[in-house]
């Protein structure tokens, strides 16, 4: 990239056009399956996670590139586009399984009530017309458990950042591949069309029950920041993210910009003895000051300096 001041605070209008990003800002965003560099031993974890159908846990200090890999994963094996459960200490197996509108579909029943014009049609006309469907969405897992000839890629990010319970609730699941939703096995008609978390797809139902025949691939992402039970390790096939080493960030570089900017080595050589020494920084990091710190119309001097502490700030600093 070449850099460019946009911006001078100087309170003046001009025409500026924004020179084209880099391509892991373009939006709509597009998969990085590409550029992904998997570090030694990850392709043999994931393959003992297909072969076993266990979900894959991956651990490491965020920005490590531990989410990628299901994107080119789902690409190489043709898995469709990847289903993402972003944790926080609010979500719930529920939530991760269907979605059920209670409230929409009390105040839908009302409006029908009311656009009525007695009891006894109130009493056949609203149940006849009243329909579960529109008040009920599949989550990413319950999503990633319909039954398809082809397993389902399904990311879920930070389960770290979960209520401690979260972890065991999803046991029961993962084990059996199936769930309920309590409201289909009590509701009149057998079989209901559900829409699907990542599209307006549709799928139906029978009596409540999801189960799947092909066991979805899963990765499961954690920064380290707290322990799991044995029970729920036990479960997963687990791969620790290796340390970051020159040669290793010198080939993710290498993989985005299609070559190794002049100038990038001292970048990458900095950050790799930076990580090595504890500090806590990430790849994309890394990639933002090659992106705007190398090439002949580079910042030089002092400008230089100053974006460079700017970019590669440490983040447990403020």
């Amino acid at each position: 990239m070449i850099w460019k001041p946009y911006y001078r605070g100087d309170d003046e209008q001009r025409d500026t056009p924004l020179a084209v990003p880099p391509p892991w800002r373009t939006f709509p965003r597009t998969p990085q399956h590409r550029q992904y560099q998997p570090p030694p031993g990850l392709v043999d974890a994931v393959n003992a996670a297909l072969h076993l159908r266990r979900p894959l846990l991956v651990t490491g200090p965020a920005g490590s590139g531990k989410s990628t890999v299901i994107e080119q994963v789902a690409h190489e094996l043709k898995l469709g586009q990847v289903l993402r459960w972003h944790i926080t200490s609010r979500s719930s197996l529920t939530d991760a399984l269907y979605r059920y509108d209670a409230l929409g579909r009390i105040h839908a029943q009302s409006l029908r009530s009311a656009m009525t014009h007695g009891p006894a049609d109130r009493a056949g006309r609203g149940r006849s017309r009243d329909d579960i469907a529109p008040f009920l969405q599949l989550g990413p897992l319950g999503t990633a458990l319909l039954p398809a000839d082809q397993p389902r890629a399904l990311l879920v990010d930070e389960i770290d950042k979960s209520d401690l319970d979260l972890p065991s609730d999803l046991l029961e699941v993962l084990e059996r591949g199936e769930f309920e939703i309590p409201e289909l096995v009590r509701y009149r008609k057998p079989r209901v069309k559900v829409r699907q978390w990542d599209s307006e797809k549709e799928h139906p139902i029978e009596r409540g029950r999801v189960q799947c025949i092909q066991f979805p691939f899963i990765l499961l992402t954690s920064n380290g920041e707290r322990d799991f039970s044995p029970a729920f390790l036990r479960r997963c096939i687990r791969y620790p993210m290796p340390a970051l080493t020159g040669d290793f960030l010198t080939g993710i570089v290498q993989a985005h910009f299609h070559e190794v900017p002049e100038g990038a080595r001292e970048l990458v050589d900095e950050f790799a003895e930076r990580v090595e020494a504890g500090e806590h920084l990430a790849v994309d990091q890394l990639l933002n000051a090659v992106a705007l710190l190398t090439g002949d119309r580079a910042p030089k001097g002092r400008q230089y300096e100053e974006l460079r502490e700017l970019l590669l700030r440490e983040l447990s600093r403020v």
